[in-house]
């Protein structure tokens, strides 16, 4: 979820903190607490809150062993770096195989609306792990970084200050950064993304030519949509089955790529909600986030190690 400027109304600050919930920024009893703040009860929270996200576990299930990549893995090596921005200086979390040779493909790890935390920083590793350069993007960077906020909330807040145009200009910075950088195939580089990140990676896509590989998952399209005529990045977009304003677009976006003969993966994934992937949340489905992140890591080593 993404928009220009912070919220302005009750319920876009309701919509906020539902998706803050669902990235795992607090369990269902705060996140009633806090609506509750703005509906003035408990039971007017539940209605506003809605009975999808009422029906979600309210414990996110253990992770499978070997998911999760700790900083501590001896097969991947990560460093933070810095380098120039449209606005500034941009800092990053950095990945690769520890004992890689040759330059490898690279990919653009974008975060969830709360910033680049550890949850996605463990994402960046699981990238490295898999045999690839990974950058992880802090795009809090033009505002103080995501170190810099107390609370995921404020994060949030400060992510929708920014403009499409910057958010999009920093990660292009990221990608330029990427072709120079050491290990790294410049010429093969992908991105995969979630939630907000997954809007940003469909804007990759159909925004920057010389992207190869684009995974978003259950990100909102751009509305209206671009042009598609010059997409030269294979698309595989993840969804989940009852995320229904992102499966809105679906339609639009499968019909503008077979149009114009684009390459184009889809997967649904039944009994899912937005924000499946993400471990560290209640919404987490260990079997769709397995399933997807192994069809992931295949797009990628398809599409960026040919």
């Amino acid at each position: 979820m993404y928009r220009e400027g912070p919220a302005q109304t009750d319920q876009e600050r309701i919509e906020d903190l539902i998706h803050l919930y669902i990235d795992g920024a607090f369990d269902r009893r705060e996140l009633l607490t806090k609506v509750a703040m703005y509906t003035g009860s408990i039971a007017a929270a539940i209605l506003a809150v809605g009975p999808e996200i009422m029906a979600q576990s309210a414990t996110p299930c253990g992770v499978p062993a070997n998911t999760a990549v700790p900083e501590s893995a001896t097969d991947v090596q990560w460093f933070w770096v810095e380098y120039p921005g449209e606005a500034g200086t941009l800092r990053s979390y950095f990945a690769r195989p520890r004992f890689e040779t040759q330059r490898v493909p690279a990919v653009v790890v974008i975060h969830e609306n709360r910033g680049l935390n550890d949850h996605i920083k463990d994402v960046t590793r699981r990238v490295a792990k898999a045999g690839f350069v990974a950058l992880g993007v802090d795009l809090l960077s033009r505002v103080g970084g995501t170190d810099s906020y107390a609370t995921p909330a404020a994060a949030t807040t400060a992510l929708n200050r920014l403009t499409a145009a910057e958010l999009l200009a920093d990660l292009r910075s990221g990608i330029e950064f990427l072709k120079i950088a050491d290990y790294t195939r410049p010429d093969r580089i992908g991105a995969v993304g979630f939630c907000f990140g997954g809007g940003l990676v469909f804007n990759l896509a159909f925004n920057v030519p010389e992207l190869r590989a684009a995974v978003p998952y259950y990100g909102t399209p751009p509305n209206p949509l671009p042009s598609l005529d010059n997409v030269n990045a294979r698309l595989l977009a993840i969804f989940s089955e009852t995320d229904y304003n992102q499966n809105s677009r679906i339609a639009e976006v499968v019909s503008g790529m077979v149009q114009r003969r684009k390459a184009m993966g889809l997967h649904l994934y039944q009994g899912t909600g937005h924000g499946f992937h993400n471990d560290t949340s209640p919404i987490y489905n260990a079997n769709a986030a397995a399933d997807a992140w192994s069809k992931t890591i295949a797009f990628f080593n398809t599409h960026l190690n040919a």
